[in-house]
Formats: C-alpha cells, structure tokens, sequence
C-alpha cells in the first residue's frame, strides 16, 4: 500500500523528511571524503620519512584535531551510514531483485552504486575497528603505526580495507556531483574518467605507504 503524501513524521511531510535526510546523507558524505583525503596525506607522508609523519601527527595533536575531530568523524561515519542505509536493501530477496535490474538494465551508474553498498558493508566493520583502535592508542607515531603493520595481520586487513574505502569515496565523490546537479549528462563520462584515475592513484600511494610501514626499522 502507498503512503499517502500528506502523510507526516514528527510533524514533517514524509517527502520533505526524505529531502533533508538526503542532504544530510550528502553533507556528511562530503566531510568523510574529506577527511579521507586528508588522511591519505598524513599516512602517506611516510614515504618522505618518519620525521615528516610524526611532525603531521604532533600538528593535529597539540591543535587538538585528533582528541576532538577523531570521534567527530567516528560519528559523522555512524550517521553516514545510518542515512545510506535507508536505500540498502539487505533481505537476499531484495538484493536479488537489486542485481537482477541491475544486469537487466546494464546501466553502469547502476553498478556504480552496487558497488557503493557493497563496500559500505566492509567499511562499516573494518573501518569501525580501524578508528577505535587508532583513537585508544593516542598519540598516533610513524613507529606506532608501522608495529601494527608488521604483525602481519593488520597488514592483510589494509590490504583489503584501503581498496574498498578508496573504491567508496570515489563512486561517493561521483554520485553527489551527479545527484546534486553539479554535472550534466555529457560532463559524467569525462569526470567519471579522471575520477577513476585519481581512486587508482590514490591506491597505489596507499600500497606503497604499507609497504613503508611494514619495512620500516622498529628500534
């Protein structure tokens, strides 16, 4: 049964309700792709050396941005999530029926946010159990970082979580210049060209940091 469109939830029509929940899914979207790229400089500065990193690490230390925009963006990442899943299907009829369109239609876009959801599931445990594990082991060091590399395990989880999450934000990077009208039809293949591009660079800088961090002398 259809709802009804004058239908209220808290006393906001359910369109309007959906609207907002959606430009709050963007906004907080937006700020995680930031932070991410953000982020990919601090652990990627490595690769100029430990000195450099930890000098990064004492910058967002003593001005406070990792006690304070660490469980910020843990909780911009929960709620993220929350709104996205909205549109998730997670019953395995309806994720039946989602891939069987999908094939049907054959509309890469439609892929595109396959794969979103997808991921999203990966990093909604893996990337959970990064945060918490790095925001109760403050300060964050280039040697600190590099012995939990090198115990071998934390180097598999990386190897599997850095594609997925670098795979997530650049569909997301993609889809809210689409979906919020900052690219017309003609202008998606030529930015969604570059955009693979820059997740493929990012990925290889991402790889080339653990490989740093695992060979890294420990004293």
């Amino acid at each position: 049964m259809s709802v009804p469109s004058t239908a209220t939830h808290e006393g906001l029509p359910v369109g309007k309700l959906s609207a907002y929940l959606d430009w709050l899914q963007m906004l907080t979207g937006a700020a995680l792709i930031l932070f991410m790229w953000c982020h990919l400089i601090l652990v990627s500065s490595i690769l100029l050396g430990p000195r450099v990193m930890n000098a990064l690490a004492w910058f967002f230390e003593a001005t406070y941005m990792a006690q304070v925009g660490g469980p910020l963006i843990f909780l911009a990442f929960l709620l993220h999530f929350v709104l996205a899943a909205r549109k998730i299907p997670f019953a395995t009829g309806q994720q039946r029926i989602m891939l069987a369109n999908a094939k049907r239609m054959r509309h890469t876009d439609t892929w595109l946010w396959v794969i979103q959801a997808t991921t999203a599931m990966g990093i909604l445990i893996m990337g959970g159990i990064h945060m918490w594990v790095v925001l109760t082991n403050l300060p964050i060091t280039a040697e600190k970082s590099a012995a939990r590399i090198q115990t071998g395990f934390w180097f598999v989880f990386y190897l599997f979580l850095l594609p997925m999450v670098e795979l997530h934000v650049g569909i997301g990077f993609y889809r809210i210049l689409v979906k919020w009208g900052f690219l017309d039809r003609p202008g998606r293949w030529v930015i969604k060209k570059k955009e693979n591009l820059l997740t493929a660079i990012f990925i290889v800088i991402g790889l080339l940091s653990l490989l740093r961090y695992y060979f890294l002398p420990l004293h």
